[in-house]
């Protein structure tokens, strides 16, 4: 058998060495290659060299990288690509397969690594960290050239067997070093005492590992400590509680604040949330509540129960006794008002008082007994009729007229005649008056509205018109009595009656005394209140009656006055050639008969509009005249709402001018504006009036006995009988009158009138000039004179009572 396999060997080197006579070149080759293909005599892949001179098979090409790596362990592509010189997509290709075949290989960035390298590294790594105690995985994977992630997985699966260490937060170290820091970490957090932020502790742990190590030193991660810290706390090596992974408070803290908190609730019946936030307890309600159920959670502070039962006890016994008591000087002084009313509402004594009506609570922290509530107010209402609260002006009234509110109530009216009023009215002091009244804002600057002249009728009669308004107003006031304009007692003003009625709230030494009277006014002043609409309710149903009697008295003396007044200026045209006597004949007219009329209307009103605003106003009985100075005829025109002041205030500057007429237009727009009808002077009622003054004044001069007086009358006949004028004339001007006169009558009258007029000039002049040392001879003169003027009044008197009309 071996000498056949010899003979073999030796035909077969024969055949190699014996030249062919038939050759073929590269391009036959290829096609010849193509052709088997085709024939599939060769039914697998070839793959060109990039030499294009050699094929290889796929299988081969992988045996080749494989080889490759497992002689390396670590490989590129483009590496094997170069070694087997086959194009790198090929390359590539057959890698895939190859990494997919073998697990121990793995293809990373374009390289092929096989485990085998990955292990040689990890043994220099190991080597080293025993060596330096610790190394960062960036440098490893610079040094590397590789992703920080692919060398942590790669060394994570080695930790314990190739390399003894502890891979941590970016970092590798040594147990021993680990071993190192856990100490330091363990005793660091057993010397803290108080809650204390971890952060800022690993930031002094690794300052001293810095200053030990040198600059061999690592900047390490909180996340190491922070891992070291939560294996101790889970070996219970440190005991505490952590709160948002940094804020740690040790147990030893948290016992001390629980006995600290239970100690003094013990003790006090109650703990304030301060005290609680100043021994690091950050919600002390949810605290407090778990240990202790049963408590009460306040606004500033939790209370045991028992301080219900103390606070039950007291405020049972106010309400009983009918007196007051301020919860907070019974409760702890670090109470605040909204704890005192929290409490307050737990009392059952105080449920009870409230719900039987026999007691209040005022202010949050008060609780009175409705018993002196009501004593109380009984002595406020006393106090209010003894201090003319209600007087007779119907102002609300004090012992201080700045303690007193004005309160604005508006009051829609929709009548357009008489006095309507829609808001307040200023009310001013008369001359009468005794007190000061307080003055209260209108809600509507047109207070009295205008009486319409297209409502008033020629020959209508004024008290009909005025009766039919007073019973209209009556009733639609009557109707809106919630709407009805009061002055009413400020806060203050009863606030300082309280005080004065019940001097026990000073005596108990209350520092602010307003905390506890003004909510005790608040709660009286409706009452008050409510107290005075009733009044004035009585009042204004008693005022209806005087409202219709007073402007039927004051149309009655409005429609003579001033009739009078304007026959008595018709008298003044005689006198339009001399100025200077027609000016002291206004003037004299103004002063006398004008002043009377505004005098007389601008009371009446006056009185009027008390009695609209339900103000008690006595009637008089007395048919005296009026008489008023400038500054009190402003005062009360001031009073008048509205466009009826502006009218009123323009009567007095025309009654202080120079002319009647600008005095009788203002008159009769103010008399219109309030509703009255003014009698203007025709032909017929001149002759009548006339003819009335005349016989007047005839019976005047035919009973007078003075001289004095004799001489205006007798002059004022004269003018009627001579001119058909009523002459209103004072002393000064009697002379010029006089003088007017001395055409009308005969040389003899007129002598007789000029020589008692001359008369009666010395006479008074004596009289003024009268002194002391010249007393007896000046008295002889003064009878002297009489005597003549007494001689020759009954010639005065013939003379002007026989004198025809002309």
């Amino acid at each position: 058998m071996d000498a056949e396999l010899l003979e073999l060997q030796r035909q077969f080197e024969f055949a190699q060495q014996v030249k062919s006579s038939i050759r073929l070149s590269d391009r036959n080759v290829v096609e010849l290659v193509q052709k088997l293909h085709e024939l599939h005599i060769i039914d697998f892949d070839l793959l060109h060299t990039v030499s294009g001179k050699e094929y290889i098979t796929p299988e081969q090409l992988k045996q080749e990288i494989v080889a490759e790596v497992n002689k390396l362990g670590r490989i590129s592509l483009i590496d094997l690509a170069d070694v087997t010189g086959v194009d790198l997509y090929h390359v590539e290709k057959q890698a895939q397969h190859v990494v997919s075949e073998h697990p121990e290989f793995m293809l990373i960035q374009g390289e092929i690594i096989s485990q085998a390298y990955w292990d040689n590294v990890a043994e220099e790594i190991n080597e080293r960290l025993q060596e330096c105690s610790q190394i960062a995985l960036a440098e490893i994977a610079a040094q590397l050239n590789v992703g920080s992630q692919l060398v942590s997985s790669m060394l994570e699966a080695r930790l314990g067997s190739l390399v003894r260490g502890r891979l941590e937060g970016g970092q590798l170290y040594t147990p021993a070093y680990v071993a190192r820091v856990n100490s330091m970490v363990r005793g660091a957090t057993r010397a803290i005492t108080v809650p204390t932020n971890l952060s800022v502790l690993w930031g002094t742990i690794l300052q001293s590992l810095q200053e030990m190590d040198g600059a061999s030193g690592v900047a390490m991660e909180s996340s190491f400590f922070q891992s070291l810290f939560n294996g101790l706390v889970k070996e219970g090596e440190v005991l505490g509680s952590l709160r948002a992974g940094v804020h740690w408070t040790p147990n030893v803290f948290a016992t001390a604040q629980k006995e600290c908190a239970d100690s003094f609730f013990s003790q006090n019946s109650f703990i304030s949330y301060d005290t609680l936030n100043k021994l690091g307890i950050s919600q002390p309600v949810q605290f407090l509540q778990s240990r202790y159920p049963e408590g009460i959670p306040l606004a500033t502070a939790f209370a045991n129960p028992s301080l219900i039962e103390i606070l039950d006890a007291a405020v049972e016994d106010a309400v009983e006794r009918s007196t007051w008591i301020d919860s907070l000087s019974v409760l702890p002084m670090s109470f605040g008002s909204q704890d005192a009313s929290k409490i307050l509402s737990l009392c059952p004594s105080v449920k009870s008082a409230l719900k039987v009506n026999k007691g209040l609570i005022l202010g949050e922290t008060y609780v009175f007994s409705n018993n002196f509530i009501k004593s109380v107010y009984d002595l406020m209402e006393k106090e209010m009729d003894a201090f003319g609260l209600l007087g007779t002006s119907g102002d609300v009234l004090s012992d201080d007229s700045n303690m007193v509110k004005e309160v604005k109530v508006k009051n829609v009216s929709s009548r357009s005649s008489d006095f309507s009023d829609t808001g307040n009215q200023k009310k001013k002091k008369g001359k009468s008056a005794a007190t000061k009244t307080v003055e209260s804002i209108p809600d509507d600057e047109d207070y009295v509205p205008t009486k319409s002249k297209k409502n008033q009728r020629k020959g209508k009669g004024a008290a009909s018109l005025q009766a039919s308004d007073a019973k209209a107003g009556a009733k639609k006031d009557s109707a809106r009595m919630q709407e009805d304009n009061l002055n009413v007692p400020s806060e203050e003003w009863v606030m300082q009656k309280i005080l004065s009625l019940v001097p026990d709230f000073e005596e108990q030494g209350i520092e602010d005394l307003q905390i506890i009277l003004r909510p005790l006014a608040n709660h009286m002043r409706p009452m008050l209140i409510n107290y005075l609409k009733k009044r004035r309710k009585t009042i204004f149903t008693e005022n209806t009656e005087k409202m219709k009697r007073l402007l039927d008295n004051v149309q009655k003396k409005l429609d003579e006055s001033f009739l009078n007044m304007q026959l008595y200026e018709k008298a003044l045209d005689l006198f339009e050639d001399d100025q200077s006597t027609l000016v002291i004949l206004h003037r004299h007219l103004l002063r006398t008969i004008g002043a009377s009329i505004a005098d007389t209307l601008f009371h009446n009103l006056d009185k009027h509009n008390k009695l609209k605003t339900g103000s008690e106003v006595e009637e008089s009985q007395s048919s005296e005249s009026i008489m008023l100075n400038s500054a009190e005829r402003t005062a009360i025109a001031k009073s008048f709402p509205g466009s009826l002041s502006k009218k009123a205030l323009a009567v007095v500057e025309a009654l202080e001018g120079k002319q009647v007429e600008a005095f009788m237009t203002s008159l009769r727009d103010m008399a219109e504006e309030s509703g009255l009808l003014v009698k203007m002077l025709d032909k017929k009622l001149e002759r009548t009036l006339l003819h009335s003054y005349r016989k007047d004044l005839t019976a005047q001069v035919s009973t007078e006995t003075d001289p004095v007086t004799l001489l205006p009358k007798a002059v004022s006949l004269l003018y009627i009988q001579v001119h058909s004028k009523a002459l209103q004339a004072p002393g000064r001007a009697i002379s010029i009158a006089i003088s007017r006169l001395k055409e009308k009558l005969d040389d003899s009258a007129y002598k007789v009138l000029t020589d008692y007029q001359t008369a009666t000039v010395t006479l008074l002049s004596l009289v003024s000039a009268a002194t002391g040392d010249e007393e007896d001879c000046t008295s002889d003169r003064i009878l002297s004179k009489k005597e003549f003027l007494e001689d020759l009044m009954p010639k005065l008197k013939g003379l002007v009572l026989n004198t025809p009309k002309t």
